[in-house]
């Protein structure tokens, strides 16, 4: 997998339905070495910090092999990347092949993956299309969220390397999808195991047996 761009973003001030609304989603890439925190990128900003950004969302990745698909959908050619609030826009990227927990060397930081991406209102503020946060998760394929167990400098042309593998197993998307879709049959069992991986953010730890509860 390649780092094909990093992209990151101030905070701004929008109006969004009679509203004012601090974002940081419009992310923009950047040139060069950037150096990678526990709790963001150099220079990178999130508003809402209850729903964004801290350890468990410090860095999150999307595939660039998904810009095709939503270029059509949105009748956008056009999409740069950062376009759905990455910060690492990664080549070859895919979530149903990606675990939580799995750690991966990245220039000189090690990420951890700690959870998928929920979309939020914001993203359909971003693509001008309301709709879109109910696509996203009708397609299942919301990118990953990364936790920093190294910090250090990465670099667009940067490799995404597998470094330790999580014997678990629990794929990004069949995690999501066991959570989202109705009629996921193995739900159940990725639930139950998902929830006691210790590096499944606790959010998600949190809220599972709910829906585990819901299931059985």
């Amino acid at each position: 997998m390649d780092l094909t761009s990093i992209n990151i973003s101030t905070i701004k001030t929008i109006e969004h339905n009679g509203k004012q609304i601090s974002t940081g989603i419009f992310k923009q890439p950047v040139t060069g070495s950037v150096f990678v925190g526990k709790y963001n990128l150099e220079g990178d900003r999130q508003a809402d910090l209850k729903n964004h950004g801290g350890r468990n969302k410090a860095v999150y990745g999307f595939s660039r092999d998904h810009y095709p698909y939503w270029a059509s959908v949105l009748n956008n050619p056009d999409l740069k990347p950062g376009a759905f609030g990455e910060n690492l826009t990664i080549a070859g990227l895919d979530e149903s092949q990606i675990h939580i927990g799995d750690q991966f060397r990245l220039g000189e930081c090690l990420l951890e993956v700690s959870q998928p991406r929920v979309p939020c209102f914001k993203l359909g503020i971003a693509l001008n299309n309301k709709d879109i946060p109910q696509l996203f998760i009708e397609h299942g394929e919301t990118g990953v969220y990364f936790r920093v167990i190294e910090e250090g400098r990465i670099r667009a042309g940067d490799k995404l390397e597998l470094l330790k593998p999580e014997p678990s197993k629990i794929a990004v998307k069949s995690l999501f999808r066991a959570y989202f879709v109705k009629d996921y049959s193995q739900a159940i069992e990725v639930l139950k195991t998902a929830v006691e991986l210790p590096q499944l953010a606790e959010e998600w730890r949190e809220i599972l047996p709910k829906r585990i509860a819901k299931l059985s």
